[in-house]
């Protein structure tokens, strides 16, 4: 037992060793040479890490405080006796966080080795860095950042994750997380706009962000197209290509939960598939042709708070009448339940009609429908959200896709059965 302690400590200890040469593998790099070099380099940073190790290891919490009072000391006469010509204060800082992750590497190990990377990395990008802050981004994008920042980890920690009001469908923490996810996608396609041009950066950036929710993505490209028309086409591939995702991403839900399921469902999802690629593909190659797209900066904001609140009070009225109507309705069987799911979310509604299929309690072939009616119900989501961020021209060209693809859907079922 005692080898076994002494080897895992030792382990630890090393650990926090590697960090240190890491970190100050990289600020040897920029320490300089002669009067005016910087005061830590890699023999300092691994000492550093080092000793936060130990003190955590010997002494704890004590001797850990006492430690880092010294590091802090050090560091301060350092930047106060080093080169004034540079004020900053990012090696000092290093020093110390070298420490702390010396000594978090006795506690949690792998937290602390991805961080040392993280903070490399960090400290290797300082040029890019800048640049990038000082230059390449505007003001308003950096403010949208710093916005998208408090939304995603101020607030959302905060909001009560309970349900209340009538029908006990109203989540704060889920409508908020719905407006995080929003953002997230409507800057995703900025971000794609900007390095890749709209052409394909938004069909590709839509294509990824179905698999998060089609529905969403849907409302942020409409968003961006009515902000900037002239992105309005490759927008409307990507609103497209993000129902792809959700056919795929059905295929492997139902299949994980129950293949004799996903064999009644295939035929109907393979045509539902090919109407969704054909018609994406259509808008695909329009935006390719579309040479002028490429020329449009995105309009509006990285990041649209409007857009995404507009989806949540969409989605929760949604989920509130879906409620009202199961209640007055009753329990009428799997099928009302799975169309009324729908509207809100098609996946969780075919895998709660799966895992029946799965258990015994609903045979394959009858879990066809209820989930068909899951994913029609949720096309009709789709086409109201297209509408009202994107506007009727927006709408007039997604709803035959959304449109298609359900049809195509039913129309499988019909032939397989």
């Amino acid at each position: 037992m005692d080898g076994f302690a002494f080897d895992r400590e030792g382990l630890r200890l090393a650990i926090a060793l590697g960090i240190g040469l890491l970190l100050g593998a990289e600020r040897e790099r920029h320490k300089g040479e002669g009067p005016t070099r910087g005061a830590a380099g890699i023999r300092t940073f691994a000492l550093v890490a080092l000793a936060g190790g130990i003190a955590m290891a010997v002494g704890g919490g004590v001797v850990l405080a006492a430690a880092l009072g010294f590091v802090a000391l050090a560091v301060l006469a350092a930047y106060v006796l080093g080169d004034r010509t540079d004020p900053g204060l990012t090696t000092e800082v290093a020093v110390v966080v070298a420490f702390l992750l010396g000594a978090l590497a006795q506690r949690e190990p792998q937290l602390a080795a991805g961080l040392a990377v993280v903070v490399t990395i960090l400290l290797a990008a300082r040029e890019r860095l800048h640049q990038l802050v000082s230059r390449a981004l505007t003001e308003q994008e950096v403010h949208d950042g710093l916005l998208f920042a408090g939304a995603a980890l101020v607030v959302l920690p905060l909001v009560p994750d309970e349900r209340i009001g009538p029908y006990g469908v109203f989540n704060p923490f889920a409508i908020w997380r719905l407006v995080v996810i929003v953002m997230a996608i409507g800057g995703a396609g900025y971000v794609a706009v900007r390095l890749l041009g709209a052409r394909v950066g938004l069909p590709l950036s839509g294509l990824a962000a179905g698999f998060v929710s089609s529905s969403a993505t849907i409302a942020a490209m409409g968003a961006k197209a009515r902000a900037t028309p002239g992105l309005r086409t490759p927008a409307v591939a990507a609103a497209v290509f993000s129902t792809v995702a959700t056919v795929v991403q059905m295929v492997v839900v139902v299949g994980a939960t129950d293949r004799r399921t996903l064999g009644e469902l295939w035929p109907a999802m393979a045509l539902a598939g090919v109407a969704a690629v054909a018609y994406g593909a259509v808008f695909g190659l329009r935006a390719l042709r579309d040479e002028a797209a490429d020329h449009h900066e995105p309009g509006g904001r990285a990041f649209e708070p409007k857009t995404a609140v507009v989806f949540a009070s969409t989605v929760t009225v949604i989920l509130f009448v879906s409620a009202a109507l199961n209640d007055w309705l009753g329990s009428r069987g799997v099928l009302i339940s799975a169309a009324v799911a729908g509207f809100a979310d098609t996946h969780s509604a075919a895998i709660a009609v799966a895992g029946l299929a799965a258990a015994g309690r609903l045979e394959p072939a009858d879990a066809v429908v209820p989930i068909l009616s899951a994913f029609s119900t949720n096309s009709v989501t789709k086409m109201v959200l297209a509408a009202a961020t994107g506007g009727k021209g927006f709408a007039a060209e997604v709803w035959p896709g959304v449109i298609a693809t359900a049809a195509l859907a039913w129309a499988g079922w019909g032939l397989g059965g």
